[in-house]
């Protein structure tokens, strides 16, 4: 029953983690068109990833018209997706 849960947990940790990447493309995405940051959606979606976005910014800054941030930070955002599978691995083969 409790590995159960725990694989539930993960499980959804692992669902949340792959719709903020999906959700963080297409707001990169927005970019590309004109105005569309600017709408509802754009302004909505600015203050859900604007704040994992911007320590990358700062770090790394843009070459040129070309912001290289959100490739570090999709791969900042794997490696803590598969971490998370890492620690689920880890806690089913030491407790279960």
């Amino acid at each position: 029953m409790a590995e159960q849960t725990v694989g539930m947990i993960f499980e959804f940790l692992l669902f949340a983690v792959r719709i903020y990447t999906y959700g963080m493309i297409v707001y990169i995405f927005m970019s590309w068109l004109p105005g569309a940051r600017e709408s509802a959606i754009g302004q909505f979606m600015a203050k859900i990833y604007e704040p994992y976005l911007e320590p990358f910014r700062r770090i790394i800054p843009p070459l040129g018209m070309i912001d290289l941030s959100p490739i570090v930070a999709f791969i900042v955002l794997n490696l803590f997706q598969r971490g998370l599978v890492a620690i689920y691995q880890l806690i089913v083969t030491q407790f279960y």
